[in-house]
């Protein structure tokens, strides 16, 4: 349903000139893997894409709606994704 959009995926400038993986490279095809309903290759190609789309989330509901306590959810939510973004990043750098 959704293979057309791979056409209009941006290229990252690090990737594409320097050939150089970023901690954002894979974002953009795992959520066009999510989007198609592969959610473990979605997972593979990106381990942050779940709880970064739950963040997005929750962070957009937050907004019309306030949640008591919503900055230390969202803090621990941001700290959880950026800690398994540097995972990912660091495994795929030294394999």
């Amino acid at each position: 349903m959704f293979e057309d959009l791979e056409s209009y995926m941006l290229p990252f400038f690090s990737k594409t000139f320097l050939d150089i993986e970023c901690l954002g490279c894979g974002l953009q095809r795992s959520f066009l893997l999510l989007i198609n309903g592969h959610f473990f290759d979605a997972f593979k190609m990106y381990p942050a894409i779940f709880t970064l789309i739950l963040l997005i989330i929750f962070a957009i509901f937050n907004i019309f709606k306030k949640v008591k306590n919503a900055n230390k959810f969202i803090g621990r939510l941001a700290y959880i994704n950026l800690s398994i973004i540097i995972v990912n990043y660091l495994i795929k750098i030294s394999i």
